[in-house]
C-alpha cells in the first residue's frame, strides 16, 4: 500500500515531464519504424496504438465508476492516460510523417498544421484525456485519418467513394466503440451524448471539408523524385535517362530554377509517383503558365497517365510540351479529382543556342 502511494506521489511530480517523454518517444518510434503505408509492419504499429488509446478509454472510465478496483488497478491507473497520450502522440506524429510525404505544402499546408496542432496539443492536452467527450473526438480524428489511407490500400483503388467508404468505416468503428461504453458507463455517456456527438459530427465535417477543397494530401501516393528537363528517354534497360543544364547549388535552391530554350524546343517533365502494392490509379501533369496580367496561374494541357504501385523509388512516367513561353511555369502531378501529389516550378527563358547539357540517370 506504501508503494502505491509513494508511487502515485512520484508519479503526480513527473507527470508533465512524462509526458513530455511519451510525446518524444512516440515521435522517435515512429521516425525508425514507419516507411510506407503499405508494410505490415507500420499498419502493425498504427493499429496498436489505435488499440492502446480505444482500451485506455475504456479502462480509465471504467476505474472511475468503479467497475474494476483492486491494488494493482489502483496502482497502474495513473499510467492509463500517459498510455493514451502516448498512443496518440505516436498516431499524430505517424499521420504527420505519412501526409507529408504525400503534401504539396502550397496546397496542404492548413490540414497539415492542423495534424501538427494535434502532435505538439497533445502534451498540454492532458488534463482534458479525463474528458470522456474529449477523448472519443480525438479517437474518431485518429481513426478518419488512419482510414483515409489504409482503406485504399486494402482496396487497390482510391478516390471520392473511397474517401467517404473511409470515413463511413470511421463512423462505424467510433459508434461501436461509444455503444460499448453507454453498456458499462451509461451515465457518463448519457452525461457527455451531445457533446459526444458534436465532437464527432465537427471533426468528420471538417475532414471533409477540407477533402473536398483539394487540401488534404492525396496519401498514399506520394512523389519521390519529379524534375524539368530538355530530354527524357526511356532506355533498354528500364531506366530513364534525362538531358539536364549543368546548375550552380544556388541555382539548385532557388524556388523557381531557369530552364534556357530555344523557341520552339520541347520542355520535359518527369516525375516518380510512389502507390502501395497493386494499387492502380491515374495521375494527370498538369502544365499551368503565370499569367501577370490577370495574376492568375492558367492550365494549358493536362496529360493524364496511369501508375501502378508497388516500386519504391515510386512509378515513373513524363510529358512534354512544346512552344512555351516566356516566364514562370509549373507543372502539378495532380490526381483526377485535383488533389495536387506534388510541384514543379520553373522560369522559361529563351536563347539562341541550346545550353550545354548533361546525362543523368532516373
Amino acid at each position: 500500500m506504501q508503494a502505491s502511494v509513494l508511487f502515485k506521489e512520484w508519479l503526480w511530480r513527473y507527470e508533465r515531464h512524462l509526458s513530455s517523454l511519451a510525446l518524444v518517444l512516440g515521435f522517435i518510434v515512429d521516425s525508425l519504424t514507419l516507411r510506407r503505408v503499405d508494410l505490415l509492419l507500420e499498419n502493425v504499429v498504427l493499429v496498436s496504438y489505435l488499440g492502446i488509446a480505444g482500451a485506455g478509454i475504456v479502462l480509465m472510465h471504467l476505474h472511475g465508476a468503479q467497475k474494476i478496483c483492486g491494488a494493482l488497478v489502483a496502482t497502474a491507473s495513473p499510467l492509463v492516460p500517459i498510455a493514451m497520450q502516448f498512443a496518440f502522440g505516436g498516431l499524430f506524429s505517424a499521420f504527420f510523417i505519412f501526409y507529408t510525404r504525400s503534401a504539396a505544402l502550397g496546397e496542404s499546408w492548413l490540414f497539415l498544421v492542423f495534424l501538427l496542432a494535434l502532435l505538439i496539443g497533445n502534451e498540454r492536452f492532458r488534463a482534458r484525456y479525463t474528458r470522456l467527450s474529449f477523448q472519443v473526438t480525438i479517437f474518431f480524428i485518429a481513426l478518419f485519418s488512419f482510414f483515409i489511407f489504409s482503406v485504399p490500400v486494402v482496396v487497390k483503388t482510391m478516390g471520392t467513394l473511397i474517401f467517404l467508404l473511409s470515413g463511413a468505416v470511421s463512423l462505424a468503428v467510433i459508434s461501436f466503440l461509444v455503444y460499448l461504453l453507454r453498456l458499462i458507463i451509461p451515465d457518463n455517456v448519457h452525461r457527455a451524448w451531445k457533446h459526444i456527438w458534436r465532437g464527432i459530427g465537427g471533426a468528420y465535417l471538417v475532414i471533409n471539408l477540407l477533402y473536398f477543397a483539394n487540401m488534404i494530401p492525396p496519401i498514399p501516393l506520394a512523389l519521390k523524385d519529379a524534375g524539368i528537363y530538355h530530354g527524357v528517354t526511356r532506355t533498354t534497360d528500364g531506366t530513364y535517362e534525362v538531358l539536364d543544364e549543368k546548375r550552380s547549388l544556388v541555382e539548385l535552391i532557388k524556388p523557381y530554377h531557369t530552364i534556357h530554350v530555344v523557341p520552339g524546343e520541347p520542355v520535359y517533365a518527369w516525375s516518380a509517383v510512389f502507390a502501395p502494392t497493386k494499387l492502380s490509379t491515374t495521375v494527370l501533369h498538369r502544365w499551368q503558365y503565370f499569367d501577370e496580367q490577370k495574376d492568375s496561374w492558367v492550365t494549358t494541357t493536362q496529360i493524364p497517365f496511369s501508375v501502378s504501385g508497388g516500386r519504391d523509388g515510386g512509378y515513373r512516367g513524363y510529358s512534354y510540351k512544346t512552344a512555351l513561353t516566356q516566364g514562370k511555369w509549373r507543372v502539378d502531378v495532380v490526381t483526377p479529382g485535383g488533389q495536387v501529389v506534388g510541384r514543379m516550378k520553373f522560369t522559361v527563358h529563351y536563347v539562341d543556342t541550346s545550353p550545354e547539357l548533361h546525362r543523368e540517370a532516373r
